[in-house]
């Protein structure tokens, strides 16, 4: 979590000084800073810099409604794949989870037998559809991010460097993934960007990552894929846990993210599912 600080703070000498003081902190308390963190570690200490942080995507599906909703289609006897950017509550009502970079893995090998209802992010759930051919039921959530990304922005900026690659994650609309040169996960494409042969690459996805590749790859040149306003595609959310927040958080260990244990076991169990599918 503290290199995605040093993400999401900027470059500069401040902010290394600062996460390496942060990271012999971490270190001291024998604290996680990662909200998701306390499922799979239930006797650490877990600490969130910011709880007002939340999470545009994992908002639009609360637990409550999808219980709901799973009441109401008993019939259908849904198998529910979550992808991972969800509560701990979704987390405690799904089958098993999933990442943008195994979805694939995951969804070929839910049961034949069983219908598929996927959460929260419906446009990566149809992008597996696309991949893997397998019908699902998709819940409508999207991240404010990714969807404000459009096919005439994604044009525009082609426009202004023809010859640049465009790398999107799949949250992005159907008419921008259509757009893009490769459609991928977060760490793919980072590879994706490493290995291309081109110097300049659109990235399309939460600004953040830009100054990750620029630090690892400082040879070429990526370009922040725009929206219809501005060259701002940040998560608000995100940026509201910096690295002064985390310190002052290790400082004080708080606040402190705690759960309901039988929450907590229902939730560790579909992410033990998909690191044993993911094998």
């Amino acid at each position: 979590m503290v290199s995605a600080g040093i993400n999401f703070a900027g470059p500069g000498r401040v902010g290394i000084d600062l996460a390496e003081e942060l990271l012999e902190l971490k270190r001291e308390r024998n604290a996680v800073i990662l909200a998701q963190a306390k499922i799979i570690n239930p006797t650490k200490r877990v600490i969130l810099p910011d709880l007002d942080a939340g999470c545009s995507l994992s908002e639009s599906c609360p637990p409550e409604k999808l219980a709901e909703f799973l009441t109401q289609r008993a019939d259908k006897n849904y198998y529910v794949i979550a992808y991972i950017n969800c509560s701990a509550g979704v987390k405690a009502l799904a089958d098993v989870i999933c990442t943008s970079g195994n979805a694939d893995k995951i969804v070929r090998a839910a049961p034949a037998d069983r219908n598929i209802l996927f959460v929260p992010d419906q446009n990566l759930g149809a992008w597996v559809m696309e991949r893997t051919g397998r019908k699902m039921d998709l819940w409508q959530g999207t991240c404010y991010v990714h969807v404000e990304f459009t096919a005439r922005s994604i044009n525009k900026i082609r426009e202004q460097y023809p010859d640049a690659p465009v790398v999107a994650h799949p949250e992005c609309t159907y008419a921008v993934r259509m757009l893009a040169d490769e459609v991928c996960s977060t760490e793919k494409m980072v590879t994706f960007c490493r290995e291309s042969a081109a110097r300049e690459i659109i990235v399309v996805t939460e600004a953040g990552l830009l100054h990750r590749l620029r630090k690892e790859i400082p040879g070429k040149k990526f370009i922040p894929g725009p929206t219809d306003n501005c060259f701002c595609g940040e998560c608000r959310f995100m940026k509201m846990n910096t690295l002064e927040k985390a310190y002052e958080a290790l400082l004080k260990m708080e606040p402190e993210i705690t759960l309901p244990e039988s929450v907590r076991k229902r939730a560790e169990a579909p992410i033990l599912r998909m690191l044993e599918l993911s094998k």
